[in-house]
């Protein structure tokens, strides 16, 4: 699927009666005066919940309308197996948008903030608010971006009990984990399954704490390390996730 994807939402049959849609509002923008489509050139319109269908743009009209033709019928996507979920230790700064982005055009399917204990950032009122809109309308244009059609889910933020009880779960839990004195196992070897789910725990920058990791196993979850190196809490999850999105053949 190479045709630029707009969002339309809901994505239903009558929507589609005469096979000519308009794209208005921020998406119209986006498509007339950032993507300057013109007459002709192939689109994907999709609700981002796998439902999608493909159609031609008939006109650009002003800086915000496009009519989109040839639309015949709505595609469903079904659901990968297994499916992936990142459990993410709120970073610092932006680097929590720039974690949502790469999960999402990499193909992880939901997205868990987690309140850590050694995280700096704490999302509380108005600001956690705010900050999980920002995470949820990057995951959105970076769904757009990577030409999915299925966006990740961008849950509420989670307690430390909460992720607890989502390992518990899970048919693969695990917790990346860079201290080799704990006797972490390497994740490229572990036994995965190839269906149901599968949840990864990724630390804040100062790691997971003793208390954290040791309800994690009482939860089912194991650690495990990708390599010798140490990413950051920003970049771990993207690097997990295409591995196993490899490994489970998710990308064969």
């Amino acid at each position: 699927m190479t045709a630029p994807v707009f969002v339309l939402d809901p994505l239903k049959v009558p929507d589609l009666s005469g096979g000519e849609v308009v794209l208005d509002g921020p998406e119209g923008r986006h498509a007339v005066s950032v993507k300057r489509l013109r007459p002709g050139e192939d689109v994907v319109l999709t609700d981002g919940r796998g439902r999608w269908a493909e159609g031609v743009v008939k006109a650009a009209e002003g800086k915000d309308r496009l009519v989109v033709t040839d639309l015949e019928s709505i595609h469903e996507e079904p659901e990968e197996q297994p499916r992936i979920t990142v459990v993410q230790a709120l970073p610092k700064g932006d680097r929590g948008e720039l974690a949502v982005e790469t999960m999402t055009e990499t193909g992880v399917d939901r997205i868990v903030p987690w309140s850590a204990a050694r995280c700096i950032t704490q999302w509380k009122g108005e600001r956690g608010a705010k900050a999980l809109a920002k995470w949820r309308a990057t995951a959105r244009e970076a769904g757009k971006q990577s030409r999915r059609v299925r966006f990740p889910e961008v849950a509420d933020a989670a307690t430390t009990k909460q992720v607890a009880a989502l390992l518990a779960g899970a048919d693969f839990a695990a917790v990346l984990h860079s201290d080799f004195e704990q006797g972490s196992e390497r994740l490229a070897t572990a036994e995965l399954p190839d269906r149901g789910d599968i949840v990864l725990v990724v630390g804040p920058e100062g790691g997971v704490a003793s208390d954290e990791l040791a309800l994690f196993r009482e939860a089912g979850a194991k650690p495990y390390i990708l390599g010798r190196t140490v990413l950051r809490t920003s970049t771990a999850g993207t690097a997990a996730t295409a591995l196993l999105l490899g490994r489970t053949g998710r990308w064969s």
